[in-house]
């Protein structure tokens, strides 16, 4: 399952934080449509996950993964790169235990 850091749940934290973006919403990471098989992701900004998103809510940050991404995310870290007003997103493989 995709495990999210501090600073990546502190950059989605402040992305959702907006006024115009409504409780409860998240980022959403998908395939891109037409690319499902060669695993090129998008992120974006969704107010409700997709009824077949996969939830997760670490750190008082929520992130919907979409169903075919769920495979491709699987044991993977989702970190961040705060610089000011932008923020980097990074996929990496979780470190062993």
């Amino acid at each position: 399952m995709l495990t999210i850091t501090e600073t990546a749940a502190e950059a989605i934290r402040g992305i959702v934080a907006a006024p115009e973006i409504p409780d409860g919403a998240g980022i959403r990471i998908a395939t891109k449509p037409g690319a499902e098989q060669s695993g090129m992701l998008e992120v974006s900004v969704a107010d409700v996950p997709a009824e077949s998103d996969q939830v997760l809510d670490e750190h008082g940050a929520r992130v919907f993964v979409d169903e075919h991404a769920v495979a491709l995310l699987d044991d993977k870290l989702l970190d961040a790169q705060i610089d000011g007003q932008r923020v980097g997103f990074s996929i990496a493989e979780q470190p062993p235990l």
